[in-house]
């Protein structure tokens, strides 16, 4: 095993993965790109197989066959027994002498902050919260979805906007541009050939994801409905980032709030505004910021914070991300 690679960094999300091989001072020996990791689709070792042929090809670019330590982020590790689950056929590999699997928001989380310290929210296609203290607290929620309590995220803004659009076609609902907005976005002439196309599978459902930029555009127009949708995002947002920083004992204190994922990096005004407003109000001493350096950044800084690494690795560890 080569002792100059300290960390093996792995951030792999439902659509890619990123592999880095880090040493012990922070360098970055080599790295790797691969496919989504997605256990829930096709099953716990299947999924790691696919992990498997990223980091190989990682190992192979370092010239080493394992680390000290395998510090993994990984999606659809939102449990504690699922990360636990992950964190043993992980370490069945054998890439690394100890192994950590976390939930991938805590990867966005630590490449925000300078210190394993402050709160993350991410809304991309989802939404996600997490908190960490250097002690090793955390607060964190299940996050897999309505059923424990979530809204919002891409594909919940589009559907929430959907929703709407479909009733103030067919008079249920109180009338909104988002009815001519959203069909016109596929060239469809009406809510009804939109609903027609989704429900035949002529549209894959995955298509939706584009309408929450559509959903921006109309309430940035000045739409009452969509603001409202606009609005809502926000309340959540901020009723994650405020319930983890009270667990934490951080809400008296000035402490980072890290905004990531799709949805609040593409800074949409209002979203943006509304977000800062009720922060201020509910947690007047939260340092608000917005991280654009890669999640994988962040699984390589908590194995090196693993590692009780110096500060200098960290910052050229930063550096080579910056």
């Amino acid at each position: 095993m080569g002792v100059s690679a300290a960390v093996l960094a792995i951030d792999a999300g439902n659509s890619k993965t990123d592999v880095a091989v880090v040493g012990a001072d922070g360098s970055v020996l080599a790295t790797a790109r691969g496919g989504g990791f997605q256990p829930p689709v096709v099953g716990v070792g299947p999924a790691v197989d696919a992990l498997a042929r990223t980091v190989d090809r990682a190992l192979a670019a370092a010239g080493v066959t394992g680390t000290g330590h395998v510090s993994a982020c990984l999606a659809n590790a939102d449990l504690p027994v699922e990360e636990a689950r992950l964190g043993q056929a992980v370490h069945a590999r054998g890439w690394g002498r100890t192994t950590e699997v976390r939930n991938d928001t805590f990867a966005i989380l630590r490449a925000g902050v300078d210190e394993p310290r402050g709160v993350a929210v991410v809304c991309g296609a989802g939404i996600n919260c997490v908190g960490m203290l250097p002690d090793g607290r955390t607060a964190r929620f299940p996050a897999i979805g309505r059923l424990s309590g979530d809204w919002g995220g891409g594909g919940g803004l589009a559907d929430e906007a959907l929703w709407w659009a479909a009733r103030a076609e067919d008079g249920r609902g109180e009338p909104t541009e988002l009815a001519h907005a959203l069909p016109a976005h596929f060239g469809l002439p009406s809510m009804y050939a939109l609903i027609e196309a989704l429900h035949l599978g002529r549209l894959a459902p995955g298509r939706r994801h584009e309408l929450a930029p559509v959903l921006f555009a109309v309430s940035a127009a000045g739409d009452a409905v969509a603001r409202s949708i606009v609005h809502r995002q926000a309340d959540e947002i901020v009723a994650m980032a405020t319930v983890a920083l009270a667990r934490l004992d951080l809400l008296g204190e000035e402490a980072p709030v890290v905004l990531g994922g799709s949805v609040l990096a593409a800074r949409h005004p209002e979203l943006d505004g509304r977000v800062s407003a009720l922060m201020a109000d509910r947690a007047p001493k939260a340092v608000l910021r917005v991280v654009t350096a890669p999640p994988v950044l962040g699984a390589a800084l908590l194995g090196l914070d693993r590692a009780s690494a110096p500060p200098r690795a960290a910052a050229r560890l930063r550096a080579r991300y910056a």
